[in-house]
């Protein structure tokens, strides 16, 4: 593992991506986001496209957690769901590539344990993040060889429906970290400076926060949300 990645150790990762419907969809903005985040300190970015991915890489000389989303008709799948968005990714050689890895199907019908083994075959030095949903999950990747073990999903699939990633002080988080062997990045709803000092608290390799960062739109929503219920 290269310095670059090692650095990311007890770390803050933000996570830059504006999708087609969003305000801020746009390589460039993405690409002064990243530079925005290394200025506030950030160790690493997460983001989404090749596209996006070549103008940060541009702007920061940050490590990047590279996605790809994409929907599939026949699938609940859609971060980095098959081999063209792997393939897509490496033509911009991320550091890291993030792909879910829930019990959900593939594209195509297509396992997570088949999906693994054929990426490991093509690019056997490439890390990879599993984006998890439940400690089941977390485990299960571990066990096929995941560098990197997150807990992306929590609370987005079917499985994890009513599970938060926060609930009882971070409790899967917990579990996961005393379970695995791989290191573990917490990600989800971690949205306060003091939820992700916590997670390193307990034994998390680094973090990623994204919206309440990067998506501004989301950020106005609360506030204005919260003035609506005082009128």
């Amino acid at each position: 593992m290269n310095d670059k990645v090692e650095n990311l150790k007890g770390k803050l990762i933000v996570s830059c991506q504006a999708l087609p419907h969003e305000p801020l969809h746009s390589s460039f903005i993405m690409g002064r986001m990243a530079l925005a985040a290394k200025e506030g300190g950030a160790a690493g970015i997460r983001a989404n496209t090749k596209e996006d991915i070549a103008e940060i890489q541009a702007q920061v000389d940050l490590p990047v957690i590279g996605i790809v989303k994409r929907d599939y008709e026949d699938s609940k799948v859609y971060i980095t769901p098959t081999m063209k968005e792997i393939e897509e990714l490496m033509e911009v050689k991320p550091e890291i590539i993030a792909l879910d890895a829930t019990s959900d199907l593939r594209p195509g019908g297509k396992t997570l344990d088949g999906f693994y083994r054929e990426i490991r075959a093509a690019y056997p030095e490439q890390l990879l993040m599993a984006d998890c949903s439940t400690v089941e999950e977390a485990l299960h990747a571990d066990e096929l060889g995941f560098d990197f073990i997150g807990t992306t999903l929590v609370g987005y699939t079917e499985q994890s429906r009513g599970l938060k990633i926060e609930a009882d002080d971070f409790a899967i988080i917990r579990e996961i970290v005393a379970k695995v062997r791989h290191r573990v990045i917490a990600e989800g709803n971690i949205n306060t400076p003091e939820k992700a000092r916590r997670v390193i608290e307990l034994g998390a390799f680094s973090v990623v926060v994204g919206s309440i960062i990067t998506r501004p739109q989301l950020i106005t929503k609360s506030f204005a949300e919260a003035l609506r219920q005082n009128g």
